[in-house]
């Protein structure tokens, strides 16, 4: 028996830190939805108690170190499963780039193989596992568009923004999440973004104040540290985007373009400054 689940890239509309926590992470306050670009997992059982992993992507680690292998390893820990897998990784996603690449292939594998083994394991308690893997994965669980509090993991679904075109840039860096959180001050923020009124936008269906209201307040650390990042949303302004943030920590610049007719534009004028350049649909 082969199971297959998609897991795809999610981008942040909002991304707001509160304060660093006496555990070490920070208080955030965030809007995440989906998007079309998607990493593909093949499961297999095998009849010996292992995991392999393989993967066309040359770049990525395929032990310990991927968050797939780390899911598969703690289902397999925390309901005594005996059973081996094999899991095929059809990566599309860019690496370290702040689209949730990795935790979307760990809650993939989560899906999965409570699927392939009949483990009978709810989309609460998956999230759960999920929170021990890393701050996005219980999002990448259920998918959708949600606020996420705590660390990520304390989620509120709400309602689709309006659908649109996103075109992703990412430049050819790549950025440590842990390195631009250790940078980030949130003492020293004198603008939060709005998470009422983004969540009002979202509500009414508008597009203009979607765009109007996006922030991601790590862009104070990640735009500092790396300039072609910065450069990289002046550009998508040029060339037309109705809306750019950077996703995540960085270094990917997305923008969201209401019409097609502009798209083809931006993702020719953008291909001209890096190669990773995606134009995809919201998940909604």
């Amino acid at each position: 028996m082969k199971v297959y689940e998609k897991a795809p890239a999610k981008i942040n509309l909002l991304l707001d830190v509160m304060r660093k926590r006496d555990d070490g992470f920070h208080e955030v306050e965030m809007i995440m939805t989906m998007v079309d670009l998607a990493d593909r997992l093949e499961m297999e059982e095998l009849p010996r108690d292992t995991i392999i992993i393989s993967s066309q992507a040359g770049y990525i680690p395929l032990d310990e170190k991927n968050l797939a292998f780390q899911a598969a390893k703690l289902i397999k820990d925390r309901y005594d499963v005996s059973r081996g897998v094999y899991i095929h990784l059809d990566k599309k996603i860019p690496v370290a780039a702040g689209l949730a690449g990795g935790s979307s292939d760990a809650a993939a594998a989560l899906r999965g193989l409570n699927r392939l083994w009949e483990l009978g394991i709810s989309e609460d308690e998956l999230c759960t596992l999920g929170a021990e893997l890393g701050s996005d994965v219980p999002f990448c669980v259920t998918g959708g568009t949600a606020i996420a509090r705590g660390r990520g993991e304390k989620l509120e679904p709400i309602g689709n923004p309006p659908q649109c075109w996103v075109v992703l840039a990412k430049p050819p860096i790549n950025v440590s999440t842990a390195d631009v959180y250790g940078k980030f001050r949130a003492s020293e923020l004198k603008h939060h973004p709005s998470t009422p009124a983004m969540l009002s936008a979202i509500e009414r269906g508008s597009f203009a104040d979607v765009c109007a209201n996006l922030g991601n307040v790590l862009e104070t650390v990640t735009l500092h540290a790396y300039p072609e990042v910065l450069q990289l949303k002046d550009i998508m302004y040029r060339l037309g985007a109705d809306g750019v943030l950077m996703s995540g920590s960085g270094p990917t610049v997305f923008g969201l373009v209401g019409k097609e007719a502009k798209v083809s534009r931006i993702y020719n004028g953008l291909r001209g400054f890096c190669k990773e350049v995606y134009v995809v649909r919201m998940l909604t």
